[in-house]
């Protein structure tokens, strides 16, 4: 098979959802809908957490960065996606494919970890509420947030650095939203098998690891909350618990479905839909589910927005 040069100006058709939609309008108008809900309500939130002094703990901090991340991710595909579409040019550079490429591994590389370290928090706090202030003190806090941005770029650059290396055949067409690893390998004219087996393996052990460490916080949690004597506080354990639960199970289960599950179990127009759901909607809906049951940041908002 022909291979097409990409270091002489070539580069890639991104054929996604969009394109293949039964009605591509009211999808367009839904992917910018939920783009700005994305960009207020994480916005909001940074303002928020940021002005209000006492939301200034590890709990907060943690929130801070993740919706620093979701709205970082969000804006990494879904202009380019509403523009490709409302403009009729679905084109890419090799430059540009490599660049999104990192940014959207290392924004969920670090948002993976960063759930975990959520869960670690509030284990913390329920389970062992006398020492929060030492396991939990700020400078391990951002010690962890620095390790969690660390790994994930680490990971993104070996993974962008390996993938761009393959020759790619003559169609340049993508079969998905974004340049993402998956799709992409289809295009290799080599045999990248051994590699996919190391994307399967890796991308199991970043996304189940952590979440492996979710659950096992949670499990204690739970067990805790069960046995306190006070009503209130087992109900305020709850809303807290049950906000981070579901953020956690709609990142998860859109992230394992296209890195855990091997891709002779689904389609490109199934990795679409799910890439869409983590990539697109969990960040415009996770400031929602945090802010609307917590009274602490409902109340920081209305006295940040009553100034």
């Amino acid at each position: 098979m022909e291979v097409w040069n990409s270091t002489m100006g070539s580069g890639f058709i991104l054929v996604g959802i969009l394109d293949d939609s039964g009605s591509p309008e009211l999808l367009c108008a839904t992917f910018i809908a939920l783009y700005m809900l994305a960009m207020t309500s994480n916005g909001l939130l940074l303002l928020v957490i940021t002005m209000d002094t006492r939301l200034h703990v590890p709990m907060y901090l943690l929130l801070w960065q993740l919706s620093l991340m979701d709205l970082l991710l969000t804006s990494v595909i879904t202009p380019k996606a509403v523009v490709d579409y409302l403009l009729k040019d679905n084109t890419i550079s090799f430059g540009g494919c490599a660049l999104q490429m990192f940014l959207e591994l290392t924004l969920g590389g670090a948002e993976d970890l960063l759930l975990a370290l959520m869960a670690y928090d509030r284990y913390v706090a329920i389970c062992h509420p006398l020492n929060y202030t030492l396991f939990m003190r700020p400078r391990i806090c951002w010690l962890g947030v620095a390790i969690t941005w660390t790994l994930a770029s680490l990971s993104a650059v070996g993974y962008t650095l390996y993938t761009m290396q393959y020759p790619f055949c003559k169609s340049r067409k993508i079969r998905h939203l974004f340049c993402e690893i998956p799709p992409l390998l289809k295009l290799a004219c080599t045999d990248t098998s051994k590699y996919e087996l190391m994307v399967y393996v890796m991308g199991v052990t970043f996304l189940l690891l952590p979440l492996a460490a979710i659950l096992a916080s949670y499990t204690l949690i739970l067990f805790t909350v069960l046995h306190m004597p006070s009503r209130e506080g087992r109900k305020k354990a709850l809303v807290t618990c049950s906000s981070h639960l579901t953020v956690v199970g709609m990142w998860y289960g859109g992230a394992s479905f296209m890195y855990v599950l091997p891709s002779s179990f689904h389609t490109p127009k199934q990795d679409n839909i799910f890439s869409v759901f983590y990539t697109i909607v969990t960040p415009a809906l996770n400031p929602l589910i945090y802010s609307l049951r917590n009274k602490e940041v409902t109340g920081a908002l209305r006295r940040v927005l009553g100034r």
